[in-house]
């Protein structure tokens, strides 16, 4: 006998999908929990920082994006501004000049980067205020990165990584950051969804601190 569609709806759902919603539920946790406590202990490099940008050159402190988050709800990302005013404006310009590829944007020695910037950028001490989208509930610790909203990469397989929020660190920055050819870091991004759990987090915040205090592939 067929099940009724009301008899499916009061279903109680099983064990997988449970587990499942049990580790979103304690994922949100720690993210609101890590967020809390980083910039708590951040406070004093981010006051530090925030004086650095507005004495090297003026213009806003904070970068302000739409990016494309989680279901693809669009989303303000924060940075400290590493470049000098209008540089966005220039991007279409200095293209010939990126060393990525695929969805990636990267000039090793972009001249619209500051002097301050290029040390932030070192150290990713520019994303700091992104703890503030994480309260948010716009981002989370771990993720595949958001990107730009309107990116021709949210079509076919790549769709996925908005299947989870958008992250400060994922599996891509622990495996080269930067340096990772687009195809590589899409690849990692949905390893990173497929097999997604509380423990690879941990394990990724784990390897975070050691891969930005080398600069792996910052620029």
């Amino acid at each position: 006998m067929p099940v009724s569609t009301a008899e499916t709806a009061h279903r109680p759902p099983s064990p997988y999908r449970q587990a499942r919603r049990g580790g979103r539920t304690a994922k949100r946790a720690i993210d609101v929990l890590g967020a809390a406590v980083l910039l708590l202990l951040v406070a004093p490099v981010l006051l530090a920082a925030a004086i650095a940008v507005k004495v090297d050159t003026p213009g806003p402190l904070l970068f302000r994006q739409r990016r494309t988050g989680w279901r693809g709800k669009e989303f303000e990302v924060l940075k400290l501004r590493t470049m000098g005013v209008g540089a966005e404006r220039l991007r279409a310009a200095m293209s010939v000049r990126n060393e990525a590829d695929g969805h990636l944007f990267k000039i090793r020695e972009d001249p619209r980067v500051t002097a301050v910037g290029r040390w932030l950028r070192r150290y990713s001490l520019d994303e700091l205020p992104q703890l503030v989208n994480v309260l948010k509930g716009q981002m989370s610790l771990v993720g595949p990165r958001p990107l730009p909203v309107g990116d021709s990469a949210f079509t076919g397989e790549a769709r996925r990584r908005l299947l989870v929020r958008p992250g400060l660190t994922g599996l891509w920055q622990i495996s080269g950051r930067s340096d990772l050819a687009w195809e590589d870091a899409l690849r990692l991004d949905l390893e990173y969804v497929d097999a997604w759990s509380v423990r690879l987090d941990l394990m990724i915040l784990l390897r975070t601190l050691p891969a930005v205090l080398r600069g792996d592939g910052a620029y």
